[in-house]
C-alpha cells in the first residue's frame, strides 16, 4: 500500500469532522490535503485520440479548460477503442469531471 494512502485521520466520536484526503496528498503541486466545504458540479466528457488513452484524457481536459474555470478532478469511467487491421486506430475515454462552484459574494 502506498505511504500516501495511510495518512487518513478519522476523528474521534464527537470531534470535529475533518479527514485528510490520502489520494490528493501524493499529487505534485497539490497544496490542499484536507476535505474542504466546496461544492462541485459533475460533468461527463468524452475525449478521443489516435495516440493513446492518456492523450484522449488530456484532450478532453485541455478542451474543457479553455471554456471552464475551476476544474478540480476527474475520474475515468470508460475506455473504448477502434481497431483497424488488427491495430488500435483510435482511443475514446469517458470521464467524469468535477468543477468547483464559485462561492457567492
Amino acid at each position: 500500500m502506498p505511504a500516501a494512502w495511510t495518512k487518513v485521520a478519522w476523528p474521534a466520536p464527537g470531534a470535529a469532522r475533518r479527514r485528510e484526503w490520502p489520494l490528493l496528498a501524493g499529487i505534485p503541486g497539490n497544496q490542499e490535503t484536507t476535505m474542504s466545504e466546496h461544492v462541485y458540479k459533475q460533468l461527463e466528457l468524452v475525449g478521443s485520440s489516435t495516440k493513446s488513452s492518456d492523450d484522449a484524457i488530456r484532450n478532453a481536459i485541455d478542451r474543457a479548460a479553455r471554456t471552464m474555470r475551476h476544474l478540480a478532478w476527474f475520474e475515468v469511467t470508460q475506455v473504448r477503442g477502434h481497431i483497424e487491421d488488427g491495430k488500435i486506430a483510435h482511443w475514446q475515454v469517458g470521464l467524469k469531471v468535477g468543477v468547483r462552484l464559485e462561492d457567492s459574494k
